[in-house]
């Protein structure tokens, strides 16, 4: 039996369908990041939960039978779609026969959207890394909870307007800081594609050394080509990631080690998954800040050491 009617049926067996709140809406959303624009713009009039933590990769995530639970108890259910959710697709899309579940970035304009290498017919997810993009996310999930709580329609609405204004702000300081960088320096080797879309708008070339998903594997062929791409153009820093492993990133300093050529890692970059719960880069516009502002300071551009707002810390 495929997986997703087995938990389908472990629903029908513990509880009823849906679980309407009166004068909250309990939310459960996939991401960090999703979650956190769910609480932003439900303020008080949401309770939120994030299936996957600080850390956990999407890519790779599969439902446990608490989130079956949580999922079935909430009002609303936002994920991300787009194939991030690879392993989770097919049971949400069957839980969404039944109860209300929200892709929320489905329904980006394609034509803002980069293809995806590893999937036919697919699109890169990552969308969150364009403040200007995640925006248009932020505007399905103050829908979907206007839609749910009609009553507060208005306050979401009004939230979403006003985290619209830090959303902006952001994009601006990104390209203020990020425009610093020299051209040549304007290089960013990570783990896996998650940065395409920071790469289009603030014009850097991102070599991830797995694909777009953490699920396809980088050969020694990889590794070699990569290698002699940190020596021939003299790039002396790499990143890692805090939800993907640094033995990749740790096989290029090695592989430019033995030519010659010191590479450093210029810090770890929040790419699938947000910062530690309760610190500013466990929300979604401290990690942006904390990956752009890291990035510009290990390529040598300008950018005050705590970030757009001060409130960084170690960079």
């Amino acid at each position: 039996m495929p997986r997703s009617l087995t938990a389908l049926a472990f629903i029908a067996a513990v509880l009823p369908a849906t679980v309407q709140a009166e004068d909250t809406l309990t939310v459960v959303a996939t991401t960090g990041m999703i979650a956190d624009a769910a609480r932003v713009v439900g303020g008080d009039f949401v309770e939120v939960q994030a299936l996957m933590g600080p850390g956990v990769d999407p890519h790779a995530y599969r439902q446990t039978r608490s989130d079956i639970v949580a999922t079935a108890r909430a009002d609303v259910v936002l994920w991300h779609g787009l194939y991030l959710e690879a392993q989770m697709e097919e049971f949400l899309l069957e839980l969404a026969e039944t109860n209300t579940v929200v892709p929320v970035a489905e329904t980006l304009n394609p034509e803002t959207l980069i293809g995806s290498e590893d999937y036919a017919d697919q699109y890169d997810p990552h969308v969150w890394m364009n403040p200007r993009l995640w925006w248009g996310v932020v505007e399905q999930v103050s829908l979907a909870l206007e839609a749910a709580l009609p009553e507060q329609a208005a306050v979401f609405a009004t939230n979403a307007t006003a985290y619209g204004g830090q959303i902006e702000a952001l994009a601006n300081y990104s390209e203020q800081v990020l425009s610093t960088v020299p051209e040549q320096a304007r290089v960013l080797v990570t783990a896996h594609d998650a940065f395409n879309y920071f790469g289009e708008a603030y014009g850097f070339e991102v070599v991830g050394i797995q694909g777009i998903s953490t699920e396809s594997e980088a050969g020694l062929q990889r590794i070699g080509e990569l290698v002699d791409l940190l020596v021939d153009r003299d790039i002396g820093a790499v990143f890692v990631e805090s939800s993907v492993s640094d033995r990749n990133i740790r096989a290029l300093i090695e592989g430019a080690a033995a030519q010659g050529h010191e590479v450093v890692i210029g810090g770890e970059l929040f790419s699938d998954a947000m910062g530690p719960d309760g610190t500013y880069e466990g929300t979604w516009i401290g990690m942006i800040d904390h990956n752009v502002t890291t990035i510009a300071r290990a390529l040598g551009g300008d950018a005050p050491e705590g970030g757009m707002q001060g409130l960084l810390v170690g960079n």
